[in-house]
């Protein structure tokens, strides 16, 4: 049976009340409006800001090549960061202690120093370890290379941004591997999977639904954190590449808007990437899922409702579910 509205009730001398008018947020809404216009137009007619300039390097050559490394070095290392944060977060939770204790010292070291100063470091492995080797320890070397031609100025940068954002990524895995209930771990054991197959088949997949969006915003601040490149050092990148163009034509204002607006512009598209990525591991937890509006009907619907039927017989709908 239908619900009748409060209106079909037939209550005597029913109040129909209106909504409160609030002045407030209009008037707020109208002031920040003012204020933002009067600072679009600040920016579009200020004549420091240089548009021409602006829109002419826009595409400029190095300036897209600049991007296209940018986006590598993020890719490559977030790709790192990771393979190295599960492995890092499963160590943590391992049972042998020299695994936990070697997870820590990670994490612990390399949240503990600035990036900065890490990505310092491995321009410098070359001359910290001018030649690597392989072979027994303390005694004959079978194979070995100079250190030069393996860590190039790339593969730093990459390694220093990978290592030091898998210790932090780290932490985001573990906490949503914990966040995952035990009597998932305990009844895929029942049913006589292993642990590998537990992590990759049952926990990894739940936990992911809190795991993406701290990971969104790591890899966002991947995307600004390639400009440190800079110490290895590194000069293909987004910022170094308009920082030359602007040494160059002595006009370091409309290129820093070129950069700023390319960032931007990634930006907007790894956030979309990321509202997508959340929507699809939050199936089922969403309230706005199917499910969820199933279940949102079945509480909204009404307790009980009785009447009679022309034979004389109560009918009574329950939730639903008739009696």
């Amino acid at each position: 049976m239908k619900r009748r509205e409060d209106s079909e009730l037939g209550i005597p001398g029913e109040i129909k009340a209106r909504p409160v008018r609030k002045p407030g947020p209009i008037v707020a809404a109208i002031v920040v409006l003012i204020f933002a216009l009067m600072l679009v137009h600040g920016i579009v007619t200020n004549p420091n800001f240089d548009w021409p300039t602006v829109w002419m390097y826009l595409f400029n050559e190095n300036v897209l090549s600049g991007i296209g490394w940018t986006l590598k070095l993020t890719l490559y290392s977030m790709v790192i960061a990771t393979v190295l944060a599960i492995i890092l977060a499963v160590m943590r939770k391992s049972s042998n202690p020299v695994l936990r204790w070697v997870s820590w010292f990670f994490i612990w070291f390399f949240r503990g120093t600035p990036v900065y100063t890490q990505l310092i470091f491995w321009g410098l492995f070359a001359v910290l370890i001018p030649r690597l080797a392989v072979g027994v320890p303390f005694g004959p070397e079978f194979w070995s290379i100079d250190t030069k031609s393996l860590v190039t100025a790339s593969v730093a940068a990459i390694l220093g941004l990978g290592l030091n954002e898998a210790a932090y990524l780290s932490e985001i895995v573990r906490a949503g591997i914990e966040a995952v209930d035990d009597g998932q771990t305990e009844a895929a054991e029942a049913l006589g999977m292993r642990r590998p197959l537990i992590m990759r088949r049952i926990i990894l997949p739940q936990a992911m639904r809190i795991i993406v969006p701290p990971t969104g915003n790591e890899t966002i601040g991947m995307l600004k954190t390639t400009s440190l490149v800079s110490a290895v050092p590194f000069n293909l990148e987004l910022q170094f590449a308009t920082n030359a163009v602007a040494s160059r034509i002595y006009k370091p204002i409309p290129l820093l808007l070129v950069a700023s607006i390319w960032y931007l512009v990634i930006t907007t598209i790894l956030m979309i990437l990321q509202a997508q990525l959340e929507k699809h591991f939050g199936k089922g937890f969403d309230k706005s899922s199917p499910s969820r509006k199933g279940k949102a009907a079945a509480i909204d619907a009404p307790i009980a409702e009785s009447a009679t039927d022309p034979a004389g017989i109560n009918k009574v709908t329950m939730g639903g579910l008739n009696a």
